[in-house]
């Protein structure tokens, strides 16, 4: 299907809202039984007993074929149904992202290989299909750290017309309705090839603006960093391990009064790590130097977090 699957990963199945936005508390809350994952459930159930239903009496046995294309049209109504169900009343959950589109793939793969197999559909309107409906599957994961491509128009049109397409082929359809289900599958194949096409392009260009957006914010984080190192103010801290701690505990502090720049060094608790501020100074600057141990702070940091 298209838009957004149903799923559900537990939680405590609070009072949903009607037409609210998805938010984390709302997939949090939705329940794994909930309407939307059961129809998606429902559908994949559908998928053994379709092909079941096909093959019986050898495949080409009318009543037979009815019943499977009863099941198949059943499966095809839930997918429409358990999306909008989901977005509607805040249903989306992790189980049902993951179920909702194998179902989908599932029903019309099957419906599709099993006409293959038993002679009614040729295997390349098999295999252009399947492959691209694979491919995209795998693109999405490609481009999933970088944007969601939205469903389209074309794809749901394209959903539509190989539902259409794949029901005509269940039913032992003869003479104009014959020539119509196959003219019905092309208009299928080629909005199958068109979408396809169209998704790899929307995967391109969000994937390069996504890149672009990264190395951007990248860049002013680095100008923020080298302005900051440049300020009057800045703190430069050099020395390994408990030696930068204990040269940082001896930093200079400024206090307020006179002008002039002025600069404090204090020296690690083994000599190494000195910290180096600049500054205007006052008469309240303090420059600590090796005096200052290590030990106190620290002890004074775990106190304090002993009382939390």
């Amino acid at each position: 299907m298209t838009g957004v699957p149903a799923s559900a990963a537990g939680g405590s199945g609070a009072k949903p809202v009607r037409g609210g936005k998805l938010g984390a508390a709302a997939v949090n809350q939705a329940s794994l039984w909930n309407i939307a994952n059961i129809l998606t459930m429902v559908r994949l159930l559908l998928v053994p007993g379709f092909v079941l239903l096909l093959f019986h009496n050898g495949g080409y046995d009318p009543a037979w074929r009815s019943f499977a294309w009863a099941a198949f049209a059943i499966a095809m109504i839930t997918d429409l149904f358990d999306g909008h169900l989901a977005r509607t009343y805040n249903l989306v959950t992790d189980f049902g992202k993951i179920a909702d589109p194998i179902a989908d793939k599932a029903i019309m793969g099957a419906a599709l290989v099993s006409l293959s197999v038993l002679g009614d559909l040729p295997w390349w309107i098999t295999g252009v299909i399947l492959a691209r409906e694979l491919g995209i599957t795998l693109m999405r994961f490609w481009v999933i750290r970088h944007a969601v491509i939205p469903a389209s128009r074309g794809g749901k049109l394209k959903t539509l017309a190989q539902g259409t397409a794949a029901g005509m082929y269940v039913l032992m359809l003869t003479g104009p309705l014959a020539t119509l289900r196959f003219w019905v599958m092309m208009v299928a194949v080629v909005l199958t090839v068109v979408t396809g096409l169209d998704y790899v392009r929307q995967a391109v260009v969000l994937r390069r603006r996504s890149l672009a957006a990264e190395r951007a914010a990248v860049g002013r984080t680095a100008e923020a960093l080298q302005e900051a190192a440049g300020s009057p103010g800045a703190c430069v801290v050099s020395g390994p391990g408990a030696a930068g701690a204990a040269g940082a505990a001896g930093a200079v502090a400024d206090g307020a009064g006179s002008s002039g720049p002025a600069a404090g060094v204090a020296g690690g608790a083994n000599g190494s790590g000195p910290v180096i501020a600049g500054g205007p100074a006052g008469p309240g600057s303090v420059v600590a130097g090796d005096a200052v141990p290590v030990e106190p702070v620290v002890g004074a940091r775990d106190g304090a977090e002993a009382e939390r």
